[in-house]
């Protein structure tokens, strides 16, 4: 729990928010986000990664084990330029709803790019570095979504 004048500086930012926790998403006014809940920005970010030919994308539902947010989404992209364009594209399209991350590292190196939404944090992985930390099973315990891409249906002449 926070305290002392990080506090203060933290409140006087998000008036009204302080629960001990940070905010669950951020608007580009410093507003809180009412609309896009944990659930369906997990989602959103994965249609994103889907949309930019992401690999064995996954949800984690963390939120009965004691963890620091409430859902990962877990994407493969086939090489440094693919996974850098997976986590562009997820950055961008969920900016145009109005939210930013709160954190995103990886940019330089490439081979894993975190995107941290709060209560939704993205991991971006090449499929190498993926098999090495398999977060799939370091958080087994927690129900997991595989989420396959939307099939597109024919439009009627």
């Amino acid at each position: 729990m926070m305290s002392g004048p990080g506090r203060k500086a933290y409140q006087a930012l998000f008036p009204g928010t302080f629960s001990g926790r940070r905010p669950r998403a951020i608007l580009r006014k410093g507003l809180m986000v009412a609309a896009l809940t944990p659930k369906s920005l997990a989602k959103a970010c994965s249609d994103c990664a889907i949309d930019k030919k992401a690999e064995d994308v996954i949800i984690i539902d963390l939120r009965k084990l004691s963890a620091p947010t409430d859902y990962f989404v877990i994407a493969s992209g086939s090489g440094e330029r693919h996974v850098k364009a997976i986590a562009e594209g997820i950055v961008e399209e969920i900016a145009k709803r109005g939210v930013r991350a709160w954190h995103v590292e990886g940019y330089s190196a490439r081979k894993w790019i975190l995107i941290d939404y709060v209560n939704v944090v993205v991991h971006i992985f090449n499929s190498e570095t993926r098999r090495f930390y398999s977060l799939e099973t370091l958080w087994g315990d927690a129900p997991s979504q595989k989420v396959r891409p939307r099939t597109r249906r024919p439009r009627k002449a």
